[in-house]
This record gives C-alpha cells, structure tokens and sequence, in this order.
C-alpha cells in the first residue's frame, strides 16, 4: 500500500510531498503538441486515426499519474528534457487533484473517439478544453485543477506553481500602469474578436470550420448562407 500511499517526492526542507513542476511543464508541452497534432490531423486530412492513438495515450498516462507519477510516461519525457535544470518544487496533493480530474476527462474522450467513435461539437469542445489547460500549464505555470483544490479544501494547498497560493503582494514589475491596462484590454477583444472572424468568415471547407459556424452563429445565419450557397451553386450550373 506504500506505493499509493505515499505519493509525491520528500524533499528536505519541506513539510509535505512534493513533485517537479519543471517536469510537468514539460510533459504538457509535449502533450500539447500531440493534440494540436491530431486537431490538425482532423481538420486538414479529414482522419481522426492520430487523434485515436493520442487520446489513448493521454488516458493511459494520466492514470498513471493519480496512481503513481513517477512512471508516467509523459513525465519522464518532460523530465530527459529538464533534467539538467534546478527543479521547481510543488505540492504533490494539488497536482494529484488536477491530474485526477483530467483523467475524468480523459477516458469518455477515449470511449467517444476510440472505442465508439461519435464525433460532434461538444466533444470537439472539449479537447480545446484539454488543449487550452495544457497550453496554460506548459505557457504560464497555470494549474486550473490547483485552483479548484484549494476552492474544496478546507486546508490550503502550499507550494503551488509560482507560489500563487503564498499570500504576498504584488512587486512593481507585476502590476499594470493605467496605460499597460488599455493595451491589455484592447489586445484581448481583438484576440477574441479575430478569432470570432475567422470562424464565421471563413469558407466552409472543413468540417470542422462547419461545426464551428454552428456553435457561433444564430440559426437564421446559417440559413441565409445555405441559402446563398444554393443559390451560387444554381447560378453556375452549366446546365441553364
């Protein structure tokens, strides 16, 4: 029972277990990418085969992870990659947390795309879902699944990622000037508002720009561009 009992490394110097935060940061680059492979796959080459083994993989490891994190395939990649840095150490127990509930995503996803494959909008959410926490994680050391821990329990978590659960105040550096502000602002409503663009704009020849413009757009849109569509493909029919 030692080998699920205690979980995390005991590092001298600090009063609960600990892992890696290199490592993890590492190992979810390298899952982000595998993802962004197979979206990639989906949309240009119309397969879903990469995404089958990926997602498979991303199950699997994950639950190797919330068992023991030591043998989790991704993590020992992350960690040939970063075993020449100083570690960054954080508390095993949030990390076990977030890692469980990405293992609650992981395997529906596995049965929906490998075992009985329905591909639909939601479920194409869902991995830009995944996507998106493991770009955070990899990017800018956020841990959602930290959060949400320290949200449930009553005892806070310490040692998480960037020391954001320490109370401290902010230094100089780290806030933002009234200008800095306006930048900031402005920057985030074009990054929503392009992305927003190229879904809608964009001509429908991918299934999943199709399924985008289905989320995005009201039903009476899409109507009148069905409706276009028809009536250019009439136009130019050589028959009349």
């Amino acid at each position: 029972m030692g080998f699920l009992l205690e979980y995390g490394e005991k590092v001298e110097g600090y009063e609960v277990r600990v892992l890696n935060e290199r490592e993890a940061r590492a190992a979810a680059a390298i899952l982000f990418v595998g993802a962004f492979l197979g979206l990639t796959n989906g949309v240009m080459l119309q397969t879903a085969l990469f995404s089958k083994y990926f997602v498979t993989f991303f199950a699997i490891d994950f639950s190797i992870r919330i068992i023991n994190s030591r043998y989790a395939p991704s993590l020992m990649l992350g960690r040939f990659f970063v075993q020449n840095q100083t570690p960054e150490y954080v508390g095993a127990e949030q990390k076990r947390f977030a890692w469980i509930l990405g293992t609650i995503l992981a395997w529906p996803m596995f049965y929906y795309l490998v075992i009985h494959f329905e591909p639909n909008p939601i479920k194409v959410f869902v991995c830009l879902i995944c996507m998106a926490l493991l770009f955070f994680e990899a990017a800018f050391s956020i841990c959602l699944g930290c959060k949400i821990f320290n949200l449930i329990k009553k005892e806070k978590a310490t040692h998480c990622p960037g020391g954001v659960c320490e109370i401290r105040t902010k230094d100089e550096v780290q806030k933002f000037n009234p200008l800095q502000k306006v930048v900031l602002i402005v920057t985030v409503v074009a990054i929503f508002y392009g992305t927003y663009a190229y879904f809608t704009k964009t001509p429908d020849r991918t299934i999943f720009v199709q399924k985008m413009k289905e989320l995005l757009l009201p039903q009476s849109v899409l109507d009148e561009m069905e409706y276009e569509r028809d009536m250019a493909e009439f136009d130019n029919d050589d028959d009349f």
